[in-house]
């Protein structure tokens, strides 16, 4: 039990988001002993994904202020020592709406299928380890769902643990197979194929989907708190690659980059074969844009061309480019992705050069995304950090640091059991800092809504696409919305059904800043008498809205009385990629370890020289060392030496 913890650690992780996990394996990784903590009952803190009935309880719980009884342990400070308290309560969330525009049918007696019935709480904890966990082939028990109003928040969550991706060992195999760009040994990384369900387009219209339907199937559901997408030759895939963390987790191709133009949503060519075969754009106009992307290629090599232009808007610069309007949309707004009044030429340029550089990795896009929902890839680097010894406690609440008064230095947490654990280093996740620390800081926020539709917001022929759209804002200064639209082939919402996320940096409430958008691409009328114009829009069945806090971009001087081992992770930001979240976790490692090399491959099994004290828990079947567990290293990591050794052949 997590009572019984040993007190001497390296490193004691707080916070099981995407930097902290990062953090966490390669510290794991470089032989330190790790404590990974996390006083929620689910893995990835705002980076999770929630079943249906899981997002329920996270929104129940983001709802009502509880607050924890303060328990007495300040008998275990000394008196050469301060503390520095930890905030009981997560104040990322603020203005958690959530509406149901379906037949709200009673969905009372109606269970979530397959869902496991409850079991009474033991203790006053129940705090885990996920070195036990990761040995379960079950997902976490999920209440059978009643109403949503009468759940308890911490007994029904929908978060996979790190051993549901215990079955998603399977190696990532390429969805688009005609695309010969794609090397074959260019990385470990391959795409997940999924059973795509035969297109079947009624003359009728989309199903009708009932609110009860959505809760019975809930499973079904892997609804994620942020959304973004993976760059496939962005800082996170290389990650994933070197480490071999990417044979964990299965990956789609996004399929479609859309466009919002003139009240209609039109799909944009990406790649020179989607250019010369679209039928939206004239011979002139095709020339004009593949002569403009080929020189954003190099456009390094070509200053005279842009460095009049470099104090002037990227918008700007495209208006001199002898560009037709809607190519300059195209690329300003689905391209480059940038704002229209406050990119610069030079960043316009960087950013549609590496939107390019990422065609044809993987598919006919340059986007990624992870099968089951973004809260799996913190969760594949826990999985990580066990493998190489590391701990884990959930629902595990750390009461204090304890900083020594003469060297300033952090040396100790207590937790909520009134254990006193010590360590060298900590990471602490912005969320679990008190008010009086971030005095200084001035947090933006994000917001975010999450919708449940049923059909596309641009039907084809197929039902399974992966579609990214940004909608540019009305009134200039403001923000564009980005939205990510997701079938059930991405195992995140039911069939018939699609998820969609809307996301933009945070001017008002969510509601007030994403409602508009909304109202622009979906059908909100719940009345049968409809005009025909919002018939054909998809029409929304559940949403929700709320604000998250981006604290990245924070500089650590700015948190009041700090001590320099105490180091701290921001939340998810509001871009589109996950290069913040790896750029962090890899400067603080390097902080901390700066002769250790940041997440190495895993050593090969045949490499391994066992010493015969190690060899005899092997042989008896029984072991408690992730290093010597025979069955996952020679499984997974004869797929990577494979991968590996084409990855060398292509470099020569």
């Amino acid at each position: 039990m997590a009572d019984n913890l040993p007190s001497e650690f390296d490193v004691v992780v707080i916070g099981t988001g995407l930097p902290e996990s990062i953090i966490a394996a390669a510290c794991a990784r470089s032989g330190q002993r790790v404590l990974h903590v996390d006083s929620r009952n689910y893995y990835g803190g705002n980076w999770a994904s929630f079943s249906f009935s899981g997002l329920l309880s996270w929104i129940k719980e983001n709802q009502t202020d509880t607050s924890d009884d303060c328990e007495d342990w300040r008998k275990l400070i000394l008196e050469n020592e301060e503390v520095i308290s930890l905030s009981k309560k997560d104040k990322t969330i603020q203005h958690v709406e959530d509406f149901c525009f379906g037949d709200q049918d009673s969905a009372e007696d109606v269970e979530e299928a397959g869902a496991l019935p409850k079991l009474p709480i033991f203790g006053a904890s129940g705090a885990e380890r996920v070195a036990q966990e990761l040995e379960k082939e079950y997902p976490p028990m999920e209440s059978a769902l009643p109403e949503a109003e009468s759940q308890e928040p911490e007994k029904a969550t929908g978060t996979k643990p790190a051993s549901a991706m215990e079955g998603n060992d399977t190696e990532i195999t390429s969805k688009n197979e005609s695309c010969h760009s794609t090397a074959l040994g260019e990385s470990a990384l391959e795409l997940g194929k999924t059973e795509a369900a035969p297109s079947e387009i009624s003359a009728q219209g989309p199903k009708k989907i009932m609110y009860s339907q959505i809760v019975r199937e809930g499973r079904r559901f892997n609804i994620d708190l942020v959304s973004k997408l993976l760059y496939s030759r962005g800082l996170l895939i290389d990650l994933l690659i070197k480490s071999n963390v990417s044979r964990y987790a299965e990956f789609k191709n996004a399929t479609r980059i859309l466009a919002f133009r003139e009240g209609k949503v039109e799909q944009v060519p990406c790649s020179r074969a989607d250019v010369f075969n679209s039928r939206q754009l004239a011979m002139v106009e095709k020339r004009m844009l593949m002569k403009f992307l080929t020189f954003c290629l190099d456009y390094e090599q070509h200053p005279d061309e842009y460095q009049d232009y470099e104090n002037s808007t990227f918008a700007q610069f495209l208006r001199t480019r002898k560009l037709t309007p809607s190519l300059q949309h195209f690329i300003l707004h689905s391209i480059a992705m940038v704002s229209e009044t406050d990119c610069s030429t030079l960043e316009g340029l960087q950013a549609t050069k590496k939107f390019l550089q990422c065609l044809g990795r993987y598919g006919n896009t340059p986007f990624l995304f992870p099968l089951y929902g973004q809260g799996e890839i913190p969760q594949c680097f826990c999985r990580m950090c066990a493998v190489f010894g590391g701990i884990y406690c959930l629902r595990h609440s750390v009461q204090c640091l304890v900083v020594d008064k003469e060297s300033g230095r952090c040396k100790a947490i207590v937790d909520h059991f009134g254990q006193r654990i010590s360590a060298n280093y900590f990471i602490v996740e912005d969320s679990y800092l008190s008010d009086s620390i971030c005095t200084n800081v001035c947090y933006r926020q994000i917001s975010r809504a999450v919708l449940i539709t049923d059909q596309s917001v641009l039907n084809t022929d197929s039902e399974q696409q992966v579609s990214i759209l940004t909608v540019p804002p009305v009134d200039l200064g403001k923000p564009a919305v980005c939205v990510i639209e997701l079938c059930s082939s991405t195992m995140t919402c039911m069939k018939d059904t699609y998820l969609v996320h809307l996301t933009c940096p945070s001017a008002k409430t969510a509601r007030e800043d994403l409602e508009p958008v909304v109202q622009k691409l979906f059908n909100l009328n719940t009345e049968k008498e409809t005009e025909n114009e919002e018939l054909e829009k998809p029409r929304v069945l559940w949403a929700v809205y709320f604000n998250m806090r981006d604290s990245s971009g924070v500089d650590k001087n700015l948190y009041d009385g700090l001590p320099s081992n105490v180091y701290v992770c921001s939340g998810p930001d509001s871009a589109l990629g996950n290069d913040c979240a790896v750029k962090q976790a890899e400067t603080i490692f390097q902080e901390m370890f700066p002769t250790e090399e940041f997440c190495p491959p895993p050593p090969n099994p045949e490499d391994i020289i066992y010493d015969e004290d190690e060899i005899a828990p092997e042989e008896s079947g029984f072991s408690n060392s992730p290093e010597t567990k025979p069955e996952p290293s020679t499984e997974e990591s004869s797929s990577g030496g494979s991968t590996a050794v084409k990855k060398e052949d292509n470099e020569e």
